[in-house]
């Protein structure tokens, strides 16, 4: 496959950054997103709702269901999932793309935040997933894409933010769990992570402002990488940790100055991998 025309996207977040660049990308080609997330109204740091990325969609191509709800929630997801195949029939790829940040310190972190970034990412990604499985089943080149890095026993990406890392690595573990649970039933589970920074919210609010920004790579990258993951063949493409620039190198594409969020900048290694 070399296209996702046709094909159905269920998305956690996506209401800008990584998640909308995904959807836009898959858009082009046609495809159908169903967007899942609690951004209803504008917020004054960050752009963008689950409707104006809907009307996105559509502009670029693709066909939009935004579902306003919370993937915390047992209730809300499986009336997401119904909503999703009573409008487009079918359920092809998923893409765990909602995530909270906090990256204090054992010490000093709230533990309401612990538990936001517990539910939001680890378990977050687990009810989205499960839930869709049965529908995934029937899919031609079923796809679970979850945006977590490579899984680690390094202990510096423990010790200076314990409770962020134990809830992206519980992503990852997702990943490396599901997709031995279902190697028979043809559904690939994979992570994608970024080589660099990521021209985001996040990094712009609370990673490090405009210094971080202009060493960032646009979210581009990450979604002609995912685009990438999302049309190989699913039984021989799972239980991967990919890193978004050796996708596209893998696919022969070597130039990555165009994804830069300032021109010649000095780019800046992600979280959670080496220089």
């Amino acid at each position: 496959m070399s296209s996702l025309s046709g094909k159905t996207i269920v998305m956690s977040g996506g209401s800008r950054g990584i998640g909308l660049a995904i959807a836009l990308r898959a858009a082009r080609d046609g495809a159908n997103v169903a967007l899942l997330a609690k951004t209803a109204e504008p917020h004054p740091r960050l752009e963008g709702t689950i409707f104006s990325a809907a009307e996105q969609i559509e502009a670029a191509g693709g066909q939009a269901l935004p579902i306003v709800g919370d993937v915390r929630d047992d209730d809300t997801v499986a009336a997401a999932i119904a909503q999703t195949v009573a409008r487009f029939g079918a359920i092809d790829v998923v893409v765990n793309n909602a995530s909270a940040i906090d990256v204090s310190p054992s010490a000093t972190i709230a533990m309401k935040r612990y538990d936001l970034m517990q539910d939001v990412n680890t378990r977050g990604t687990f009810l989205l997933s499960r839930t869709c499985v049965p529908h995934l089943r029937e899919a031609e080149n079923p796809h679970v894409l979850t945006l977590s890095p490579p899984l680690s026993l390094d202990p510096k990406w423990y010790a200076g933010h314990l409770a962020y890392t134990l809830a992206k690595f519980g992503m990852s573990m997702c990943t490396l769990g599901m997709a031995r649970e279902h190697s028979d039933s043809g559904i690939a589970f994979n992570s994608l992570w970024p080589r660099t920074l990521i021209a985001t919210a996040a990094v712009q609010n609370l990673l490090g402002g405009d210094a971080a920004m202009a060493r960032s790579r646009r979210p581009e990258i990450v979604a002609d990488a995912a685009h990438l993951i999302l049309t190989s063949p699913a039984r021989t493409t799972t239980g991967n940790f990919f890193i978004d620039d050796e996708v596209l190198a893998q696919a022969g594409v070597d130039d990555l100055s165009g994804y830069a969020y300032v021109a010649d900048a000095e780019l800046q290694v992600d979280l959670f991998l080496e220089e």
